[in-house]
């Protein structure tokens, strides 16, 4: 048996014991030949800090003001889709942690539980992110968001097609899970997940299961479970009209794409490459982070690759407002539920904590590019 982890590596091997193979690839893997993923991790590896001295550091605080609202740490729960194949009620654990730690949690439109359950089962800060499959079922979803107390709504606008995710094409992964001697013998090795699995059922989408989604047209877009290409800018300024909140734009790694969401009236955006999940040789978003501060003076968050408390530093000291947390979470929670997501935050926290101190910066609002290594260069590699 494992010590007690100690770091968000520990509760990745935790994860990859207790889910049979087929789900904790799904979780861990990228497109194609998994570069991005390398990539993303190696641009935060190679910024440096350059740390000041006899500064007074004794009492350090990291919390924020985003989007209007206060929060204990720059950090989010990002929308990751089909969390119940994780945990029961993964969605639910995720947002009742996100709401005991004081930040937001963000629910993907391809959640195991629905909007309506989420919103009911915890009272945090509530966002809600937006695949746009069908246009029809996209006003729907915006609806109920809306109708559920969503405070923000998160399109995500880089899933014009599907990426090629290798490691599910080999398993066979999708929903309805199919079984066959491989997956039923993995299974067997693996009973926790397994009892889980038997006594609550195989997960739904469900945001699809709706009384509301009867349209044969609807129904068609979900099962070829293709995203509607031609979505465009066009398309993202209806949306806004349409929704009356806090609207970021998730997706991004062009500081003119920033500038164009700035000018269409969001109220922030997020650098994202979906976690190397779609286009494999993809720019790392912390390389696109101090184009896009520049580009605008919107809210800035950022994703994928981020594994420690200096990594969350790092992103603010290049102007990021927040970071939002996939993988890191969710292997917390495929450990060990919502304990497992409250020890990854806090572990999170007191290493953000813990650099905010070695480097000489006593409040995470005051970070800069002054305290990176070679900041004139940082981003352009």
């Amino acid at each position: 048996m494992m010590a007690k982890p100690v770091n968000v590596a520990d509760y990745r091997t935790l994860a990859k014991k207790r889910l049979p193979k087929i789900v904790f690839d799904y979780l861990d893997g990228g497109a194609e030949d998994e570069f991005g993923l390398d990539r993303n991790r190696r641009e935060f590896d190679n910024i440096l800090f350059r740390p000041r001295r006899l500064v007074d550091v004794s009492k350090r605080s990291m919390g924020i003001d985003l989007l209007g609202k206060c929060i204990s740490a720059p950090m989010v729960i990002a929308p990751t889709g089909l969390n119940g194949i994780f945990w029961p009620d993964g969605d639910i654990e995720l947002a009742k942690a996100a709401a005991r730690f004081g930040i937001p949690f963000a629910l993907s439109t391809a959640s195991t539980s629905s909007i309506e359950d989420v919103a009911q089962a915890c009272d945090g800060e509530f966002w809600f992110q937006l695949y746009v499959v069908h246009r029809k079922l996209a006003e729907l979803l915006v609806k109920r968001a809306r109708h559920a107390g969503c405070t923000t709504l998160i399109l995500t606008a880089d899933v014009g097609v599907n990426g090629k995710r290798e490691r599910d094409i080999r398993n066979g992964f999708g929903l309805p899970m199919k079984y066959n001697m491989k997956t039923v013998a993995d299974g067997i090795l693996h009973p926790r997940w397994t009892w889980n699995l038997l006594t609550k059922g195989m997960p739904q989408l469900a945001n699809f299961a709706s009384e509301q989604i009867q349209d044969a047209e609807m129904q068609a877009a979900l099962l070829k479970r293709q995203m509607d290409a031609s979505f465009s800018w066009a398309d993202l300024a209806r949306l806004r009209d349409m929704w009356p909140h806090k609207l970021l734009v998730k997706g991004l790694t062009r500081e003119d794409d920033v500038a164009r969401c700035t000018s269409l009236g969001v109220d922030g955006v997020i650098m994202s490459n979906h976690g190397g999940r779609q286009l494999d040789s993809a720019i790392a978003p912390i390389q696109a982070l101090p184009q896009a501060a520049a580009a605008t003076s919107l809210p800035i968050l950022v994703d994928s690759g981020v594994r420690r408390g200096a990594d969350i530093v790092k992103a603010i000291a290049l102007g990021a407002d927040a970071v939002f947390l996939g993988r890191a979470t969710l292997y917390g929670l495929a450990a060990r539920g919502y304990e497992g997501v409250m020890e990854v935050l806090d572990l999170l926290k007191s290493e953000i904590d813990t650099t905010l101190a070695q480097i000489g910066c006593a409040d995470i609002k005051a970070l800069s590019r002054d305290y990176l290594l070679d900041e004139a260069n940082i981003g352009k590699r």
